[in-house]
């Protein structure tokens, strides 16, 4: 019987040890097919509860172990606290992996903690944001944005949304689409051809185009770009917006900075079958003269902290540092006044986000305005469960179906 915390292992190994992101991390890793599913909601668990697991090692631990122990420990640790495993397996695993990892001098110290553990000797932090950053696994520097912005019952409910399901949009006929849903545990979104869906397992249908993975952030960002002639989509990867798009737009042009990303749009566009998607391989932020007034409409889906998908992308609480929000908002800043030069005059320049930080939303586009004064905000509008904000619409993960998305439409005079 394979040890299953082995292939959990391989993967963290490489978001833990060299900076991989979790996806990328189990697309790279071969890994035991048959029980796949099972390594994935372990590494994807350990991830959601990174901060929470860190604690309780320091908890029962004399000294911080070191790097391959500790993620040894994490993932034993989420297999008896969430997922109910026994004890005596989930030891004498851990024993097992550490001396195959050549690590025999820990093997005991492994042993001997984790037949000592008990969640009950964990105390949580008394200040009330301190622990529920602990036990939210969610940073304290995020959480207290979070506070400041929705209040402190809203940002509990953020930082403890757990994702529910996997969101699928069909682009196939309607008979089809029945098919797929029939007897499949799902819940409807406002978008007609969009559900969450449970337990949903890949099949050929996928490589034909008769559906993709999209989140209804992404599909409700679409949805309120107006159909026109030409639209560029400055920050296309992995595509899905560029081939949203496309069904509504003439012609879209999508820009991507790294070649191996604009080769996903190409991938994307093929696999869905559409044919008027152009990608170009370059900066969004630096201006390039050949685009001036070229486009009924520019979509900006602007790099950001990605905190408001943070139930789907749990790495991003390890990655994103405080320090990154300041440094991406002058990015943000940088692509807007760059990409605003394309629109055509009467044209819309959009701007989004998968963040639910104020900064990196209406302070991006408040920042952008007040040195753009041919741009006058819209009000926008979404189907989705949203707040209205200054300029534009927040959808929030707890209200918006996991959605955490930020969308504003200015128009150009």
């Amino acid at each position: 019987m394979t040890n299953p915390l082995a292939d959990p292992y391989q993967i963290l190994g490489k978001v833990y040890g060299s900076g991989a992101y979790l996806k990328q991390a189990i697309a790279d890793t071969p890994i035991e097919e048959a029980n796949r599913a099972r390594t994935v909601k372990i590494v994807y668990g350990v991830m959601e509860n990174d901060l929470y697991l860190g604690y309780c090692i320091r908890a029962f631990a004399p000294k911080n172990p070191k790097l391959p122990v500790r993620i040894v420990l994490k993932i034993a640790l989420y297999l008896l606290l969430f997922m109910e495993r026994k004890r005596y397996m989930v030891t004498d695993s851990a024993v097992s992996l550490v001396k195959k990892l050549g690590k025999g001098g820990a093997a005991g110290f492994v042993n001997a903690f984790l037949r000592a553990f008990d969640v009950n000797g964990v105390r949580l932090p008394e200040d009330a944001l301190a622990a529920l950053s602990v036990r939210a696994s969610y940073p304290a520097f995020a959480l207290s944005r979070l506070v400041g912005a929705y209040g402190k019952e809203r940002a509990e409910e953020i930082a403890l949304y757990r994702a529910e399901g996997v969101t699928v949009r069909f682009a196939c006929d309607e008979e089809k689409m029945r098919r797929y849903l029939a007897g499949a545990e799902h819940e409807r979104t406002p978008f007609a051809d969009t559900f969450v869906m449970r337990a949903f397992r890949r099949d050929e249908g996928y490589d034909a185009g008769e559906y993709t993975f999209q989140s209804v952030g992404s599909v409700a960002v679409a949805a309120a770009v107006e159909p026109c002639g030409r639209l560029l989509d400055a920050c296309a990867a992995p595509g899905g917006k560029s081939v949203l798009l496309s069904e509504k737009c003439n012609e879209v042009t999508a820009f991507e900075l790294h070649p191996h990303r604009a080769a996903l749009i190409r991938s994307y566009a093929a696999r869905m079958h559409r044919e008027n998607i152009a990608v170009v391989c370059r900066d969004s932020s630096v201006f390039d003269d050949t685009y001036t007034e070229k486009f009924d409409a520019v979509l900006v889906d602007a790099p950001c902290t990605g905190y408001g998908v943070a139930a789907d992308d749990p790495d991003i609480k390890f990655f994103r540092k405080e320090a990154d929000i300041a440094a991406l908002a002058e990015k943000q800043r940088a692509i807007l006044r760059a990409c605003a030069r394309y629109v055509k005059r009467g044209g819309c320049l959009y701007y989004s986000t998968c963040s639910v930080f104020p900064e990196e939303n209406d302070g991006t586009v408040g920042a952008f305005l007040a040195g753009a004064a041919d741009f006058v905000p819209e009000r926008a509008d979404s189907p989705l469960s949203h707040l209205d904000t200054r300029y534009g619409i927040q959808f929030l993960p707890p209200v918006s179906q996991g959605a955490g998305f930020y969308f504003c439409k200015m128009r150009r005079e």
